[in-house]
Parts: C-alpha cells; sequence; structure tokens
C-alpha cells in the first residue's frame, strides 16, 4: 500500500547560474508530497490499526526534518559566495546552506535524502520513503524516487 501527505512551505532561493530570472533572488510556495509504502497494519485496539501510517505522524517528521527547517528560509548553495555574505549581515536571518544548488531537482533529492531514515520502518511494518515530489510552482515540480 502507499500513501502520500501533501505539506506547503514559503522560501527563498536563486539559480547563480541560470540564464534567466531565476538567477536573481526570488521565492516560491513550495509544496512536499511524501509517499511513503508499507504494510496495513491490522492489530485491533491499535491507534494505528487500518493504516500504513498516521497521516499526523507523516506531518510531523516532515515537519520536524524538512518543512519546518525550509519555511520561511533563504535556501542558498553553499558556493554562491555573494548572497551568503550578504545574508550573513542579517542578524538571526534564517539561512539554509545547501551543499547542491537550489533547483527543483536537488531540494526534492535532498528532501528524499533527509528524510528516507525518519521513517524507515516506523510502525514495523516495511514501511518507507518512496517519492517525495516537490513543486516549485504548481506546474512545475520535481520527483526524487527509490531506487
Amino acid at each position: 500500500m502507499r500513501i502520500t501527505r501533501r505539506l506547503e512551505f514559503d522560501a527563498g532561493h536563486r539559480i547563480p547560474d541560470h540564464a534567466s530570472q531565476c538567477r536573481h533572488l526570488h521565492g516560491h510556495r513550495y509544496a512536499l508530497e511524501v509517499t511513503l509504502s508499507g504494510d496495513i497494519i491490522k492489530a485491533d485496539g491499535v491507534p494505528v490499526n487500518g493504516m500504513v501510517m498516521d497521516f499526523a505522524d507523516v506531518k510531523r517528521i516532515a515537519n520536524e526534518y524538512v518543512v519546518g527547517p525550509w519555511d520561511h528560509a533563504f535556501l542558498a548553495y553553499r558556493g554562491d559566495h555573494p548572497v551568503l555574505d550578504m545574508l550573513a549581515a542579517i542578524p538571526g536571518h534564517k539561512t539554509v546552506v545547501l551543499d547542491v544548488v537550489p533547483t527543483a531537482e536537488n531540494l526534492a533529492a535532498e528532501a528524499f535524502r533527509i528524510l528516507d531514515p525518519a521513517y524507515r520502518d516506523t510502525y514495523g511494518n516495511h514501511l518507507r520513503l518512496e517519492r517525495v515530489r516537490l513543486y516549485e510552482t504548481p506546474n512545475c515540480w520535481a520527483d526524487a524516487l527509490r531506487d
């Protein structure tokens, strides 16, 4: 069985080498979809009976590891020194420094890497992360999939 939970957050970024508008500082209302697979739990009297995972737990974990840290932050590439220097001059600015350029593709892959161990077999029902879909806009998204 597969289940999916969608969460939304706002963040800024820039793609330093982009040939068009995305090289400028800007932001998005991102949507993150987390898809998990696992066995349906069959255990009378247990709160998760009939579920793969409680959707509230899916949300809690995604919020703890990705959505919370990235929400209302500027997602910056470690090699983007002009932007990092500027943001460092703002006291208390919420900046997430990434080892990759913050494209939709790289952010989806990074979210998958972060979330994969957090969900793994949480309920003893072979639970595992299958896909992270990151919408940069309503019409553009990237999927990071389990190999």
